[in-house]
């Protein structure tokens, strides 16, 4: 990092599976991640709960005395469906509002391996940056080469001209949890021109949530 101008990050947003998933691996790469965020002063906000990789990667912050975010929609908490946070909690209405809460109170944002949900938090956040929305890094934690097809169709995306090479640039990729972290610090946004130029405007809502309708 000598020579790089490192990046303030102080709240990472992890996205994971509420699975454990097969190989054994992710739950001790999960485990791992939380370490090195405790360990570098870093605080975690993710989905709420305490199942899978999620439950993981927040244990792990908390015992190294970090603050940790959970939040989730008010449906997920009926009947302890996920469990209890490890952790402060925020209850929101909808799956869209706790993306954009996740955006504005996080600096960076890292993916470990997941489903459905997982994959769409990465790319919501993915096109929010390349729309200018925010600037922010975001990595996928690649174990065991879990991201690697998902890694290979988005170079397809880019070699058949759907992805711009400086939008190709918004997704970081790392094996290790030290090495990511390192290139979240290092990231500089490099925004597309044109898209720079939207304007979005603020809500009117309670806390000016943000609206992210576009005006043309």
């Amino acid at each position: 990092m000598e020579g790089v101008l490192v990046r303030k990050i102080k709240k990472i947003c992890v996205f994971c599976g509420a699975n454990s998933g097969k190989d054994v691996a992710f739950v001790n790469a999960a485990f791992h991640l939380g370490e090195v965020l405790g360990k570098r002063k870093i605080d975690l906000v993710y989905g709420g709960g305490k199942l899978g990789l999620m439950g993981c990667v927040s244990t792990a912050v908390a015992q190294h005395e970090r603050q940790v975010l959970g939040i989730i929609p008010s449906a997920f908490t009926i009947n302890n469906l996920v469990g209890e946070t490890c952790g402060k909690e925020i209850k929101v209405a909808t799956m869209q509002e706790r993306l954009v809460m996740m955006m504005e109170l996080s600096d960076a944002f890292i993916a470990l391996p997941g489903g459905f949900g997982t994959l769409e938090e990465l790319f919501q956040m993915i096109s929010w940056a390349q729309l200018s929305i925010h600037n922010k890094p975001i990595g996928v934690l690649n174990i065991n080469g879990f991201f690697n097809g998902l890694l290979s169709f988005v170079d397809h995306t880019v070699k058949q001209e759907f992805i711009t090479p400086r939008a190709r640039k918004i997704l970081i990729s790392a094996t290790t949890a030290d090495e990511l972290v390192d290139k979240l610090q290092a990231f500089r946004f490099e925004s597309d021109p044109a898209l720079s130029k939207l304007k979005w405007s603020p809500s009117s809502s309670q806390k000016e949530k943000l609206d992210l309708t576009l005006r043309l």
